[in-house]
């Protein structure tokens, strides 16, 4: 049970140090010119995507925990409410991110494993192909805002069943 604790608590703080890192650079990035923006986006892939895998592996170990913690207890409780946090992000990710990202890359040429998870869904942000780039920044950059105040809550409460 304690590697159980342990994995979950280190794949949810790897979780939670990347969505938090795409809510820092936002006042810079705000800052930034159509071209500067775009070009700056690349740099995410595949890096981000890789350790994205910590999001659904924490839900996993998260309700793992839950599920082996005695119902009704303060413990399941505040690990299941971290379950919920990180399932809450995959959310935000799929809806809101997750087209946003398909647009930004529809014009370049994935290989492997990133060209199949970007492949999945359709762009969805727009139906004539063109969108405005702000909005479309705005929608991406306010959502990992979101998804890292998700992230912060489920370390906190994991941590918090943890020590309880």
């Amino acid at each position: 049970m304690a590697l159980l604790k342990i994995s979950a608590v280190v794949v949810v703080a790897i979780a939670m140090a990347l969505a938090l890192a795409h809510a820092l650079e936002l006042p810079g990035k705000l800052r930034l010119q159509k071209e500067q923006y775009l070009a700056v986006q690349a740099i995410y892939y595949p890096g981000f995507t890789i350790g994205g895998a910590a999001e659904p592996i924490g839900v996993m170990l998260t309700a793992l925990l839950a599920f082996l913690t005695p119902s009704g207890s303060l413990s399941f409780c505040l690990t299941l409410g971290a379950c919920l946090a990180l399932v809450l992000m995959q959310v935000v990710y799929w809806v809101f991110i997750h087209p946003v990202n398909n647009f930004w890359l529809r014009e370049v040429n994935l290989q492997g494993a990133g060209a199949a998870f970007f492949g999945l869904g359709s762009s969805g942000v727009t139906r004539s192909g063109q969108a405005d780039w702000t909005y479309l920044r705005d929608r991406w950059e306010y959502s990992h805002v979101a998804r890292a105040g998700l992230a912060v809550i489920a370390l906190g409460l994991l941590v918090t069943a943890l020590i309880d």
